[in-house]
């Protein structure tokens, strides 16, 4: 015999509970301070040599600062998108198929963007 405690321990529908909410507060909340950090960089860089952005982004802590932005805005970005897609898609192939399109963009998102800062961070 099933009581309300045993299904509310089953996490509802998705069994994931409130992990994805607290995910997207977390990312949400370190994407502030890193998206400031990141436009007060890119704007102290402005009309500056190729060379000096260079030199700017290939300093480690910069660097560090700016794969940390990347990979929490991408992380937001694929929780975002996987909630609406929950919500608004009804035909479980579609969503499943839009799933994992969805995973593998915000990966080859982030994969670009964190191949770019290390190249420029290691001189290559």
């Amino acid at each position: 015999m099933r009581t309300l405690r045993h299904r509310v321990r089953g996490l509802g529908p998705a069994h994931s509970g409130t992990g994805h909410f607290w995910l997207q507060r977390t990312t949400a909340i370190a994407n502030a301070a890193l998206v400031i950090y990141f436009v007060f960089l890119f704007v102290t860089l402005a009309g500056r040599s190729h060379a000096a952005v260079v030199a700017t982004i290939g300093q480690p802590v910069v660097a560090i600062l700016l794969l940390a932005a990347i990979l929490s805005i991408v992380v937001h970005m694929r929780v975002g998108m996987q909630v609406i897609i929950e919500d608004y898609v009804h035909g479980e192939a579609a969503k499943v198929t839009l799933l994992l399109a969805n995973t593998f963009f915000a990966i080859a998102v982030g994969l670009a963007a964190a191949f770019a800062v290390l190249r420029i961070s290691f001189g290559l």
